[in-house]
């Protein structure tokens, strides 16, 4: 997550931004993301005009869209019937509101997926599929003695019969839908206690609701064991700081947040419909899992585990329950092909490594299992159904991998391999290999650029223009009017993807050409009609939306998390305000300051020079400019938005000593970022 929130990714995959740098204002506002992205995901509020109303689908776009209803096997019903197996209970309300009565989710914004009749027009038929299965939401029995709750946040929540209580797999985004999830099954199944917690990896969908099941008490004591893989707390903490802010302005595209909950635009995620805007927290871990084959007995419950990292987390880990016959496969088999790359980026995985983990499960636990299930979407019964489900989802990424690598050797480019790739048949006419949420042609390009880069080794190509500069240069040559024309022309017969192009450049060469703006538009949101991928889907119909009505700021929610705050070692605290420092303005200027943590006993020293900040640990100079004394608590206060720096100095939480007002010269120059920036435009 997955994961962002994967507004609130996330995709989290969590994993914090500040907003600003705390000393420059006085406050932070923490923004998540994640495999998700939680980045402004919480508490939308528009600011600004109505939009413009969608246009309905073009017979170029029905065209498309019956070619794909006739492709796959959709008289296939076994996915339905196992969306319903086992179902026990739904939540006594579609709506799980906060302590201050603020909506966290929503399903009832979903009810039109439930609707019987055909495929709406502007949606691809197969992501219809999709989303209507991820509709069904509740408690559901996988086996006796495994329970889970989904659909009520990105994520499944996953519960197994201890001895003496539950042990809870992958607490979701939020204490209020762990929650939810908590009281659903004591009060339909068997009230006990949560005698232990796994979380499957670092992505903050899976572990931030957890001190809505667990104290923290108990797991530092050891009476709650709290398993995760080795590098969770890293990666949960770090994976997302540093690129952050574009991050969650990019997953406000993947995840849709500003688009309406509709046939016409936001139909869900492809891996689950939406992410709950909560209260997200996190507790270390007092067991971590190291290596593939490490036995583990959790409350009576035996476990194996299959380590998995740089798959679809930097920290994963799947593992096999021996009495039960069952596989949990986290997030690495799923149905739906997932991120290489996820949209509103991060570092490229590696297809050969996730097929490799796959091809583990299958060596170690395919013979035995009877059941499999994940951190998403539903389970799978039979050991046929099991082991030909991670075969084909393990074939469906070393097909990447390989085929990729085959086409690059051959000469092609990485945009020529995406428009040639073709699955076999085998492959792309499972519905849990279809590109719900990853994107194949995305994927083929990632898998390209992790082994050879972007670029295409064209010359011509090594230092192109900046977006805005090429654009104006196309326009000088051809004519705004031409370009619009041609584009006209291209949407009326069905050339989305070149009428996309086309008026894109004369947008960029001039923003204010509401002609212009409206033809990319539509060929965008047409292109989002004909979409397999959810978060496709999204990131074109939100361009079109931006384009047609201009950006639409929302009010983000300022609820953080201390604990991920917490969570943060100085170190990347320091290495996160150095990204902020505006290198060319400090370029001839040199400071240099002393910093000292008494609560932890910690001392650093800060330098600026050369247009770079640099720090020591461990170390204080003679010659500093000054020496800066708070406790770390008070740091992490002032990073909440509790304190403010101007009142800590007044008071003695925070003292300055030495050349205070080259110390107030040197915060002027970090920047603070705008989480609005400009995506479809300039």
């Amino acid at each position: 997550m997955v994961g962002a929130s994967r507004v609130n990714e996330v995709r989290i995959n969590p994993l914090l931004y500040f907003e600003q740098v705390f000393w420059n204002s006085g406050r932070m506002h923490a923004v998540y993301n994640g495999e998700i992205t939680l980045a402004a995901l919480s508490l939308i509020v528009w600011i600004g005009s109505a939009q413009a109303a969608p246009n309905p689908a073009t017979d170029a776009t029905r065209k498309a869209n019956d070619a794909v209803a006739n492709f796959l096997p959709f008289s296939n019903k076994q996915d339905f019937e196992d969306v319903h197996r086992g179902f026990i209970a739904d939540l006594p309300s579609p709506v799980i509101k906060g302590k201050a009565g603020n909506t966290v989710i929503d399903l009832s914004q979903y009810e039109f997926l439930k609707k019987k009749g055909p495929v709406p027009a502007s949606v691809n038929p197969s992501l219809w599929r999709q989303s209507q299965l991820l509709a069904t939401s509740g408690l559901f029995k996988v086996v006796n003695g495994i329970y889970q709750v989904r659909n009520i946040d990105l994520a499944n929540i996953t519960f197994i019969r201890g001895e003496k209580g539950w042990v809870v797999i992958d607490p979701l985004t939020s204490t209020e839908t762990a929650k939810a999830a908590l009281d659903l099954i004591n009060s339909k199944v068997e009230n006990l206690p949560v005698t232990g917690v796994i979380f499957t990896h670092s992505h903050i969908d899976h572990f931030a609701g957890i001190r809505a099941i667990v104290d923290e008490k108990d797991v530092r004591s050891g009476k709650v064991p709290l398993i995760a893989p080795d590098g969770f707390m890293e990666e949960a903490v770090s994976e997302n700081i540093f690129a952050g802010n574009v991050m969650s302005r990019r997953a406000s595209y993947m995840y849709g947040n500003l688009l309406p909950r509709s046939p016409q635009g936001n139909v869900g995620d492809g891996l689950g419909l939406t992410t709950a805007a909560g209260n997200i927290t996190l507790i270390e871990p007092n067991k971590l899992i190291k290596k593939t084959g490490e036995t583990l007995t959790v409350d009576g419950v035996d476990l194996v585990f299959l380590m998995a990292p740089d798959t679809e987390a930097p920290a994963e880990m799947l593992f096999y329950f021996s009495q039960y016959k069952a596989i949990d496969l986290a997030e690495d088999a799923n149905h739906t092909l997932h991120n290489i790359l996820t949209l509103r980026g991060a570092k490229v995985r590696s297809a050969q490594k996730w097929s490799s983990a796959l091809s583990q499960v299958i060596d170690m636990w395919g013979k035995d299992a009877v059941v499999s299930f994940g951190s998403h979407h539903w389970p799978q019964w039979g050991n046929q159904r099991v082991v030909e489900h991670l075969e084909k989802q393990r074939d469906l990424y070393k097909y990447i991998n390989d085929q990729t690598l085959r086409m690059a050797n051959q000469g092609l480019t990485m945009n020529e391999i995406a428009e040639q790739f073709v699955l076999p048949d085998s492959l792309a006419k499972e519905f849990y290999n279809r590109g719900y949420y990853g994107n194949l042609k995305h994927n083929v390009r990632a898998t390209y650029q992790l082994y050879l880069g972007f670029w295409d080794a064209n010359p011509a190509n090594f230092d192109p223009l900046p977006p805005v500069e090429e654009a104006k240069k196309y326009v000088e040559m051809v004519g705004a009017n031409k370009m619009i024309a041609t584009a006209k022309a291209a949407y009326n017969k069905g050339e989305y993807r070149w009428a996309a192009t086309v008026a894109n450049k004369v947008v960029f060469a001039d923003p204010t050409n509401q002609l212009a703006r409206n033809v990319e538009a539509d060929a965008l949101e047409q292109m989002g009609y004909q979409a397999e991928s959810g978060p496709v889907r999204n990131f074109y119909l939100s361009g079109a939306q931006e384009l047609r009505g201009g950006m639409k700021k929302m009010a983000p929610s300022n609820a953080s998390s201390h604990d991920i705050i917490r969570g943060m070692t100085l170190d990347s605290f320091l290495d996160f305000l150095a990204i902020h420092l505006n290198g060319p303005k400090v370029g001839d200027k040199s400071y240099a300051y002393n910093l000292r943590f008494p609560d932890i006993k910690t001392e650093y020293v800060l330098t600026v020079k050369n247009g770079v900040m640099n720090y020591s640990k461990g170390k204080q100079m003679d010659k500093a400019d000054g020496t800066v004394t708070l406790n770390r608590s008070t740091l992490d206060d002032i990073a909440m938005g509790k304190l403010k720096l101007g009142n800590l100095t007044e008071s003695g939480d925070v003292t300055i000593t030495g050349d205070k007002a080259k110390f107030k010269e040197m915060l002027s120059n970090f920047d603070k970022f705008d989480f609005w920036f400009a995506i479809a435009e300039p």
